[in-house]
């Protein structure tokens, strides 16, 4: 009888990519994961997970992979854990006669001005935006605005080269930054300007056309937008939650969403819910192990269930709060050493303790997700025992960063 596989397009080693697989396995099924370099995913080795080497960029190079592995093996569905592929996936499915993404939706719903322009088309609430292809027309955008603005990238992910401009020198500096060849670009360079939209941060984690829950997150400071907690469920009043709720479901009708997963951004402006983002995927690790443990609903594994055509089930089991909280360092250097992992996760309550970096790696802060080196959750009945939980834990962690010399600093 021919194996059971699941194609998933490329790895994430940020927390995702194994979750999928291991889930994957759990199902009954057999994962194959096909990447541009799997070398570069560790967890591929370290878990002997099948993985074949293909332009994952490609798509007829992936539809003449997948029909030779269909030669042995019977693929149940395709999937990723990867916004930038998430278009492609819906390709395949589409090519495959599979369960799978509407891919010009996904492909409308990342870049983010084309984004910006449909759901301000359907009466949503979006931040006030420009785009812009040089300094000159940031700068103008900019003052049609009115400053501060935040300067992002049309099309990007992980808050990579976002940042809060509060004057003019901020403005110019960033814009030079984006456009100057060392931002990588996944697409042509075209720079959203858009209004600060200030206030509480909450995401709506969607499956289908039903937002399973609502987390809330904090950050660092600005200008740039650094995530140090995730709260699942967020603290909210009825009223709060149902507002969310409805403005997330017009945001998949405008955008042509409702299959499969996303996640949507919003601040709690004086306006009331307006959307940062909406993002045709799952949010990234350790958001659905938050989601999972704060209320029993296993989204990694009902996506895997949908993209296979199996009955999916987002009934919540339980609820309990989840919360994680990211190690970020607060200069550049070498790690000498960091220690504390073992001492964190014996804490009552601590469900799992991750350390990104080894002794000796350099540490280059980008005002972005990498900027983590690790991260603590915790979950237990109430917001407090768990918020107590994490101090504790996280206060076991220590390391040691030597700041690079003035000669041999590292850009």
């Amino acid at each position: 009888m021919a194996t059971r596989a699941l194609i998933l397009l490329e790895g994430d080693s940020t927390g995702n990519g194994l979750r999928y697989a291991h889930a994957t396995q759990r199902l009954g099924l057999h994962p194959i994961i096909l990447s541009a370099n799997p070398d570069r995913h560790d967890y591929i080795a370290a878990e002997n997970i099948e993985a074949i080497s293909v332009d994952t960029k490609n798509l007829d190079a992936l539809i003449r992979k997948c029909s030779h592995i269909q030669t042995t093996s019977n693929i149940a569905g395709v999937t990723s854990s990867l916004e930038e592929f998430y278009a492609t996936v819906g390709k395949l499915c589409r090519h495959f006669d599979l369960p799978g993404p509407n891919a010009a939706s996904i492909e409308r719903c990342c870049d983010k001005f084309t984004q910006r322009q449909l759901l301000a088309e359907a009466g949503v609430q979006v931040p006030a935006y420009r785009v812009a292809a040089d300094a000159g027309e940031v700068l103008s955008s900019a003052a049609e605005i009115g400053l501060p603005v935040v300067l992002k990238p049309s099309v990007g992910s992980g808050s990579m080269g976002v940042r809060l401009c509060r004057h003019v020198d901020e403005l110019a500096e960033h814009a030079t930054y984006l456009l100057g060849g060392e931002h990588m670009w996944r697409s042509s360079p075209r720079i959203l300007v858009e209004e600060f939209a200030q206030g509480p941060y909450y995401c709506a984690h969607i499956m289908g056309d039903k937002v399973v829950g609502i987390s809330s997150a904090d950050f660092g400071p600005p200008p740039h937008f650094v995530a140090r907690g995730l709260t699942f469920p967020a603290l909210l009043t009825g009223d709060e939650h149902d507002r969310i709720v409805e403005v997330s479901l017009n945001c998949l009708q405008a955008l042509g969403l409702g299959w499969g997963p996303t996640n949507i951004a919003f601040r709690w402006t004086k306006r009331g819910p307006v959307v940062i983002e909406v993002n045709p995927r799952l949010a990234g690790s350790p958001d659905p192990q938050l989601v999972q443990l704060g209320s029993g609903v296993d989204l990694v594994t009902e996506h895997i269930k949908l993209a296979t055509g199996k009955e999916w089930e987002l009934r919540r089991t339980h609820s309990q709060t989840a919360a994680a909280r990211f190690l970020v360092p607060d200069r550049d250097g070498t790690l000498d050493w960091i220690d504390g992992g073992s001492r964190a996760i014996a804490v009552r309550g601590v469900a799992e303790v991750k350390l990104y970096v080894e002794p000796k790696a350099p540490i280059i802060r980008r005002g972005d997700f990498r900027d983590w080196i690790g991260h603590v959750v915790a979950v237990s009945p109430s917001l407090a025992q768990t918020e107590a939980i994490l101090q504790s834990a996280v206060g076991r962690i220590a390391w040691s960063i030597t700041q690079f010399s003035t000669l041999g600093k590292q850009e």
